[in-house]
């Protein structure tokens, strides 16, 4: 169990510490100077069942609130100290404020510094005591009245203290290693010591964890756990991590040395606050403040999410942005400072990690908030599903809640959920019902482009995907257009995608005409004759010739590459194929190395290029062309009768691209 002690200045913290554990907090030269406390202390109790009490002695003076700030979000227990002289102070209330609105609700009383007064006195204060407790998380908690100098009540401290160590709900150590950065110093012969309370995880000598936010590497090569010597690490306990790889200059408080998974510093985040009952004002929209998070101290704005701010007392949902990145996940807790760090403002609790930057005020945004303020993480997980239309980001979900693969994928078992794969190892997860409706509004919305647009094919994926919803990742809308082709209820050619019923039909004369273009466009397939060529080889009129070459682009069966130009859609396929074999020798495709390739002039090429770039296929990075997508065609049919069945192409990956191919 971690102890931290909080009280005004002078009211006996670090003497009270020293009484118990025999050791002596202050370890800075100015602080035993000076007779005060400015910086974090640490000391240590040997328990009677073999463990360690860990003891956080933290500053009472006004001006290092930070300090105290740094050490208190990891404590387990508070322990007040109130000097029986003095009584009740600024600091026992801003501290007390402090240590409530983190949400701490184990704790207990020192009432010092008795041997100075009267039974009366003493009574007094304990009712002064009571009564400030009383709309606090600690209301009723016991009260010691002691001295440090004479000794008298230490002992009965101590044996409540005990009581309390040994029920102590466990920390998490079915996860991932997460440690505080609250000191870093050199030693002599062992190097960058790195030491903090250890939120969640475990770790052990030799493994290798990040810095976050900076991401540098470091090896374990040693540990103290609790004060002792020890191979593993925990949950619970506070450390000191001999660390190889990294000078003292590289970390520093407010840092997190975190296992590889959690290395995902956020510069927003979301989070519902409770504003102090002493706050002088509202929090508005946009206010400066202080965010205290761990043991790091930087500076940010706060987006109100509803309504233009959250009064004293009262609790809201906000976006805090903050001035540079930091660790932050799901269920931390934090205390706001006002811009001049000089009053505590409110404390609240993370929700959501990696916010999004635009849509924060959405109902849909404030219900899936409401969806993460649910516990355990599996009814969070439940409820998300159940509201996100457009999934659930499984990875950043199992992220943002610090939870092992095993575990999530236990969890994953018992709801029912449909998963996608995404572009580097990501994960989506739909609701049954929400990935019906999905499946439903693709048909919908093809159907209405079907009424609107009769003389089209269908309707490009693209524009498909954002009339159904503009927030649905790609991979999974493939899925969901594979699913529902699959299933017979869609059908696709080329890049359009239509109801199986569907048909665009070559008159007789156009389909006659067609036969006699196709193999001159075959001839050649990466050189395809212009329109007028292609007149004057058939004796026919230019325009009967053009109206018919756009007519078979809105089947999907040409793309007109350049104007007047048509090629074959295996023809470009083949041309994505080589494309894509430079591309993975080279990582860039350049003009000259496919003109070689395909066997046609640098202008023809460029202007290749440069059509795959408008349906993205490709990119343009300088003069050379990074390929996106090597799918974007496949080898497929000439026109067929209307009679027939069109055999399947692929969709469009692409931007949207009118029938004759430009943007």
């Amino acid at each position: 169990m971690i102890v931290g002690t909080a009280g005004h200045i002078d009211h006996g913290k670090t003497t009270l510490i020293k009484a118990l554990t025999g050791v002596d907090a202050d370890r800075l030269k100015e602080e035993k100077e000076r007779g005060i406390t400015i910086d974090l202390g640490f000391a240590y109790y040997a328990l009677p069942d073999s463990g360690v009490l860990g003891f956080v002695d933290v500053p009472g003076h006004e001006r290092f609130v930070h300090n105290m700030l740094a050490g208190a979000t990891g404590i387990d227990c508070v322990l007040l100290l109130v000097a029986a002289d003095d009584g009740v102070m600024p600091q026992t209330r801003e501290h007390l404020e402090i240590i409530d609105l983190l949400g701490i609700s184990s704790g207990l009383v020192a009432l010092s510094k008795i041997d100075r007064v009267d039974a009366a006195r003493v009574a007094e204060v304990k009712s002064d005591i009571h009564s400030l407790l009383g709309r606090t998380r600690l209301a009723g908690c016991p009260i010691f009245a002691l001295s440090g100098v004479t000794g008298e009540g230490i002992e009965a401290l101590r044996r409540h203290l005990e009581r309390c160590a040994s029920q102590v709900a466990a920390r998490r150590t079915d996860a991932y290693f997460r440690l505080a950065v609250d000191r870093c110093f050199t030693l002599t012969g062992a190097g960058t010591i790195a030491t903090g309370t250890v939120f969640a995880g475990r770790v052990r000598v030799g493994d290798r964890l990040l810095v976050s936010p900076s991401g540098t590497e470091v090896r374990v090569r040693a540990i103290h756990a609790q004060n002792r010597e020890s191979e593993t690490g925990e949950a619970g306990q506070r450390c000191a991590l001999n660390l190889a790889g990294i000078e003292k200059n590289d970390v520093a408080r407010g840092d997190w040395l975190v296992a590889a998974p959690l290395h995902r510093p956020c510069q927003r985040f979301d989070t519902r606050i409770q504003v102090a009952r002493s706050a002088a004002r509202a929090l508005r929209h946009w206010a400066g403040v202080h965010v205290h998070l761990g043991a790091a101290n930087v500076a940010a704005r706060v987006s109100v999410l509803e309504g233009t701010g959250v009064e004293p007392g009262r609790d809201g949902l906000v976006q805090l942005v903050l001035d540079r990145p930091v660790g932050v996940l799901h269920g931390d807790r934090f205390i706001l400072r006002d811009q001049s760090a000089r009053t505590t403002l409110a404390g609240g609790v993370v929700l959501q990690p990696f916010a999004p930057a635009r849509r924060v005020r959405t109902p849909q945004r404030l219900a899936l908030l409401g969806a993460l303020e649910r516990e355990p993480p599996r009814a969070a997980l439940a409820s998300l599903l159940e509201i996100s239309m457009a999934g659930v980001d499984l990875n950043t979900f199992a992220c943002s809640h610090n939870l092992l693969p095993d575990a999530m994928e236990s969890m994953l078992r018992t709801l029912p959920v449909t998963t996608v794969a995404t572009v580097g190892g990501g994960r989506l997860g739909f609701a049954p019902a929400c990935w019906a409706s999905l499946k439903q509004a693709v048909l919908d919305n093809v159907a209405a482009e079907h009424r609107s647009a009769p003389e089209l094919l269908g309707i490009q994926a693209r524009p498909l995907r954002r009339r159904v919803d503009p927030q649905l990742a790609w991979e999974a809308f493939l899925v969901l257009v594979e699913a529902l082709c699959s299933e017979g209820c869609l059908a696709r050619h080329g890049p359009w995608l239509h109801l199986p019923g569907h048909r665009v039909m070559l008159t007789a004369a156009e389909e006659r005409l067609w036969r006699a273009v196709a193999p001159l466009l075959r001839a050649t397939p990466f050189q395809p004759p212009w329109i007028r060529d292609l007149a004057r080889v058939l004796v026919a009129p230019e325009a009967q010739v053009r109206a018919l070459m756009q007519r078979v682009t809105v089947l999907g069966d040409v793309y007109e590459v350049v104007h007047d130009r048509f090629f074959l859609r295996e023809a470009v396929a083949r041309i994505v194929a080589i494309a894509s074999e430079i591309a993975a020798e080279t990582g860039m495709v350049r003009a000259a190395q496919l003109r070689d390739h395909i066997g046609t002039g640098r202008r023809l090429a460029i202007q290749i290029l440069e059509f795959l770039d408008r349906t993205g296929a490709s990119r343009r990075i300088g003069d050379a062309h990074r390929l996106r997508v090597t799918e974007l065609l496949v080898d497929g049919p000439a026109v067929r009768r209307a009679d027939r069945v069109s055999a399947p192409g692929s969709l469009d990956n692409g931007r949207d691209t009118h029938p004759g191919g430009a943007t």
